[in-house]
């Protein structure tokens, strides 16, 4: 189990590293919206881990709630506002500059994971939950207009991969003494800075 834990904390640090072009993760369907159950599926587990900017922010995620040391509900937190950002997307409201914030968001999440910060729980849960609306509003664009069983495949997918990389981080944080924890941070960090300069030179 440690050594399948460590094996997942180093994949999240090379996918990191790669830092490809945010823009990217709304491309897991060639640009196409999904038709089918298994489409939206599929479309909802690759959004968030292909768009390195959101891939960092699940990744710092998991790393603060273990070192909070409050338990897994700051990551259950995350992934509920994520939907909930998503609902807000299909329902037509408006978050001005989302794919900066989403940027900015990440950014900070590095940080804090870098300078392994102690947060009360109450702040962790608000500041999770507030990086989850704005990341799931963003990853509500690639599903507007969608049938409801491709919607709805969609959120089951975000769900389960953006919460099962959480935990994984979130595990091996606390299991694993070696784990590079300050690492991953500059490496989220990166990932968020790049994205946020990325959007800002969209704006």
């Amino acid at each position: 189990m440690a050594i399948l834990l460590r094996r997942l904390g180093m994949w999240a640090v090379v996918a990191l590293a790669a830092m490809q072009e945010p823009a990217w993760a709304h491309h897991v369907m060639d640009g196409n919206l999904p038709r089918t159950f298994m489409q939206g599926f599929i479309s909802g587990l690759g959004h968030p881990v292909i768009g390195l900017d959101h891939l960092g922010a699940i990744v710092g995620v998991g790393v603060l709630a273990a070192l909070a040391g409050r338990g897994i509900g700051p990551v259950f937190a995350f992934s509920a506002a994520v939907i909930a950002g998503v609902a807000l997307h299909l329902a037509k409201a408006s978050i001005p500059a989302s794919e900066l914030l989403v940027g900015l968001s990440t950014l900070v999440l590095g940080g804090l994971v870098v300078v392994r910060a102690s947060m009360h729980p109450a702040i962790v849960l608000a500041l999770f939950a507030l990086a989850g609306l704005i990341h799931g509003y963003a990853l509500g664009e690639s599903i507007v207009g969608a049938e409801p069983a491709p919607l709805v495949a969609y959120l089951a997918g975000l769900l389960v991969i953006q919460t099962a990389v959480s935990l994984a981080c979130y595990v091996a944080v606390r299991k694993l003494s070696r784990w590079p924890v300050r690492a991953v941070g500059v490496l989220v960090a990166l990932a968020g800075g790049a994205a946020t300069v990325y959007a800002a030179g969209l704006a």
